[in-house]
């Protein structure tokens, strides 16, 4: 069939022309309808997944002292810097006090041990009372040994505070190796 033989036909037939004519026009609002529908769906689901997006970024926001390259590994040095003992430990109780302080914990009380048992292999040690939230130990403890300096927990005792089962005490041995001396 040729276009003029179709304009004829539709000319002798007035009502197929109109009804081919209304058939065309909703085929056309179907088809735009439905893109548009698509459109905003996938609209929604952009702004969806961008919501969640910022809700894990929101959440998982480390400090400084824990960022990681690409990797995974933590940025810095494994050891504790100082030339001296005195003040790589001074190093290791900075460490441990602000990571106690992320998880809004509060040390009680601390003591270093220059001259310990693992003091000869380049170690310093140090012990800490702390009270925090019982939700906070596990992120207290990943902070430790997941960031650098590489600290190593020794001693780990957990106690209940009397009148506030929420929050508990502990009683942290940490150790951490430092740069040997050049």
């Amino acid at each position: 069939m040729n276009w003029p033989k179709i304009e004829s036909y539709l000319a002798r037939y007035r009502v197929a022309a109109a009804v081919t004519y209304v058939a065309l026009v909703l085929l056309f609002v179907f088809t735009t309808m439905q893109t548009t529908i698509e459109i905003l769906d996938s609209r929604d689901a952009a702004i969806s997944s961008g919501e969640i997006l910022q809700t894990l970024e929101s959440r998982h926001q480390t400090p400084r002292t824990m960022a990681r390259t690409e990797a995974g590994v933590p940025i810095g040095s494994p050891f504790l810097e100082g030339q001296t003992a005195s003040v790589a430990s001074a190093m290791l109780l900075q460490r441990v006090l602000a990571a106690a302080k992320r998880v809004s914990g509060n040390t009680l009380s601390s003591q270093v041990d220059i001259q310990g048992p693992q003091a000869k292999s380049g170690f310093v040690s140090a012990t800490f009372n702390i009270e925090l939230a019982s939700a906070s130990l596990q992120a207290l403890l990943y902070d430790l040994e997941a960031g650098m300096p590489f600290v190593f927990v020794d001693e780990l005792v957990v106690q209940p505070v009397s009148g506030n089962p929420d929050r508990m005490r502990v009683v942290l041995g940490i150790s951490a190796q430092r740069r040997a001396a050049k």
